[in-house]
């Protein structure tokens, strides 16, 4: 398991590149999902700090959040387009197919 400055040091020295596509998908639908993003729970809850500025670093410069729905699946998005209600229903919805199925 890293630590927490492992994680900084990790998200601090990762190149913009990787992030690109999360950043198109942000401009385009205001949610990116942890599946596009390198990053998963323990980068979100210790280095939100650090992702939001490598976001930047990538091209997309307004705030960000993050919901997450039962510790299966986050959500990073743009409180200017959503609300984080309006996610989390979009989160459970995404979920509750995938947990019947399973």
């Amino acid at each position: 398991m890293l630590n927490v400055e492992q994680l900084k040091y990790s998200i601090n020295h990762m190149a913009p590149e990787r992030v690109c596509e999360a950043v198109l998908e942000l401009r385009l639908d205001g949610i990116v999902t942890d599946e596009r993003t390198p990053f998963g729970k323990v980068h979100f809850n210790t280095c939100f700090a650090e992702i939001e500025a490598l976001f930047q670093r990538a091209g997309f410069h307004r705030p960000l959040d993050v919901v997450g729905y039962q510790g299966m699946s986050y959500a990073l998005y743009d409180p200017g387009r959503w609300d984080a209600v309006q996610v989390l229903r979009w989160l459970k919805a995404r979920c509750e197919p995938a947990c019947e199925a399973g």
